[in-house]
């Protein structure tokens, strides 16, 4: 004969007693970590920070020249260039052409950095919140 410690009962002895709690279930750590903490986000930031800077100082960059030379040099901008056209007439109509240069700039470092960073953390996302569905 051996000796079996007591189980305890599986039903209740009293009503008013509190279920048995649960054991823990084992924590499974996930293969790669969070979307939140990854490092692609920092880079994602820094490209587009990178887009926004290109685009603005080339638009603004212009735009201050052209004040700068209103203000501190009127002899260039009221010297004419072509058939009595004024220097600083002629700067102020090739503002548009620079700023469709900036909007171009902005496209084309989207198109090339941050769309695809931004792709590829969305896909991770995506692959991330499937894995957490399947738990």
């Amino acid at each position: 004969m051996s000796y079996d410690p007591p189980r305890p009962p599986t039903h209740l002895t009293y009503p008013w007693q509190p279920p048995p709690p649960e054991p823990p279930r084992p924590h499974r750590t996930p293969v790669r970590e969070p979307l939140g903490h990854h490092s692609d986000l920092r880079v994602l930031r820094g490209a587009y920070r990178w887009q926004r800077r290109t685009a603005t100082l080339t638009a603004l960059g212009y735009f201050t020249l052209f004040l700068v030379l209103s203000a501190f040099a009127p002899g260039v901008m009221t010297r004419t260039v072509a058939d009595g056209i004024p220097a600083g007439l002629l700067l102020a109509l090739l503002q548009l052409p620079v700023t469709w240069l900036a909007i171009a700039l902005y496209e084309h470092t989207a198109r090339r950095h941050v769309d695809p960073l931004a792709d590829r953390i969305r896909k991770e996302a995506e692959l991330n919140a499937r894995r957490g569905a399947t738990r």
